[in-house]
């Protein structure tokens, strides 16, 4: 295969080897797929105004974060059911994270175990779904802190799944239930399929442990549904706070008053993100949302952003409308399909770390503090204006008879 030298070459390369169910499930969004569209589509809109003769000879994109040092701004952001793309991307994904370094975060949903993801690398983090069964959350709190993560990040934006429409349309589901159809695509791939019966279906390998003995995957499916609950509120997120006593992230927060009030709850910080657009497809773009997020909480809290970002140059956006921190997640499947995990993550580490100098350089910013001084032109119809002094009575007014 000659080189790949962008996320839209490595996704073709994706569709060309997955079977068409394991393609849409990783490539698709809710409902019409708006949500999907415009993560990107707003990218494109925000203009940054380039400075010159600042002799910016040198780029530096590190940054302190949580209490570690990245030497990128972006990782990997929390992705379900990775070995889709092929066994081992969980840990192919960690080690080339590892290698760049970048973080890189485990899902509650994810193919591959909290135990094995900490030893193959510390310092990486951990995504938890708040789902309806209370020991069960209680247990995986247990767990990522036994295994040494420092980092959680709490998902807020799943208290029901969304409306998937090319999974319907495919009969997706775990386990799989071989139909016809799937089975001629099935034989349409055969790398896939090979790798299949070798290594075994993709299985929620962090719910094993709660699903009894022998749990098949069906039941573990099941688990895995019961993970989109509506029952996490403000005081179970404080409680989870007041225990958690590393870093604790906030991750889909779109609006800048719920960001404002993270803040005073003692969050480290927040992740701007519509869930990649695969759960409300009316919602705005996180790129769209950011600049009012970043005003409601100022310098005090790290904003990291999730969703869109397809070139280096959309991370030098994201930066100067301030993000500390961007997460990447199909971009990076993309890869581990057509390249494998690890080759296929490090070698988009190494593009969008490319890209990143070059966009840097030509803006004329050294730093990624400098970067955030550029001048940005950004259509958008989220005014920045600051949270309410008094969230308390903004809820009860919304409560009132």
């Amino acid at each position: 295969m000659t080189g790949l030298h962008t996320i839209e070459a490595m996704r073709d390369a994706a569709r060309r080897r997955l079977p068409r169910f394991a393609f849409d499930f990783v490539d698709g969004g809710s409902g019409a797929e708006s949500a999907l569209a415009r993560n990107c589509a707003a990218f494109e809109a925000v203009r940054l105004l380039p400075r010159v003769l600042t002799g910016a000879v040198a780029r530096d994109p590190s940054l302190e974060l949580f209490g570690a040092k990245y030497a990128l701004p972006f990782g990997v952001a929390p992705i379900g059911l990775a070995n889709l793309a092929g066994s081992g991307t969980d840990l192919g994904l960690a080690q080339a994270a590892l290698d760049a370094g970048a973080p890189y975060t485990l899902s509650t949903a994810a193919t591959t175990s909290i135990e094995t993801i900490a030893r193959t690398a510390p310092g990486a983090w951990f995504q938890l779904y708040v789902g309806a069964d209370h020991a069960i959350v209680e247990d995986l709190i247990d767990r990522a802190e036994a295994a040494g993560f420092k980092t959680l990040i709490v998902t807020v934006d799943v208290p029901a799944p969304g409306k998937r429409v090319r999974d319907l349309v495919n009969g997706f589901s775990l386990p799989l239930r071989p139909t016809p159809a799937m089975a001629l695509d099935l034989l349409a791939h055969p790398g896939w399929a090979l790798d299949l019966a070798a290594n075994g279906a993709p299985r929620f390998a962090n719910l094993e442990a709660y699903g009894g003995k022998g749990a098949g995957a069906q039941s573990l499916a099941k688990l895995m549904a019961g993970q989109s609950s509506a029952r996490l509120d403000w005081a179970l997120l404080a409680d989870i706070r007041r225990r958690w006593k590393g870093a604790l992230v906030v991750k889909g927060v779109l609006h800048p008053q719920d960001a404002a009030r993270l803040a005073e709850l003692g969050a480290d910080g927040v992740v701007v993100s519509n869930h990649g657009g695969r759960q409300l497809d009316s919602a705005p773009a996180p790129i769209e949302a950011l600049p009012a997020v970043r005003a409601a909480v100022g310098p005090r809290l790290p904003v990291l952003l999730d969703g869109g970002v397809r070139r280096g140059e959309d991370i030098a956006r994201a930066v100067a409308l301030g993000a500390d921190m961007v997460l990447l997640g199909r971009p990076f499947l993309y890869a581990a399909a057509a390249r494998g995990a690890r080759r296929g993550g490090g070698e988009l580490f190494a593009i969008l770390a490319d890209e990143l100098d070059r966009a840097m350089t030509q803006l004329g910013a050294s730093t990624l503090a400098e970067l955030r001084q550029v001048e940005v032109f950004a259509p958008t119809t989220f005014n920045a204006a600051p949270a309410r002094p008094d969230l308390r009575a903004v809820e009860s007014r919304r409560t009132a008879p």
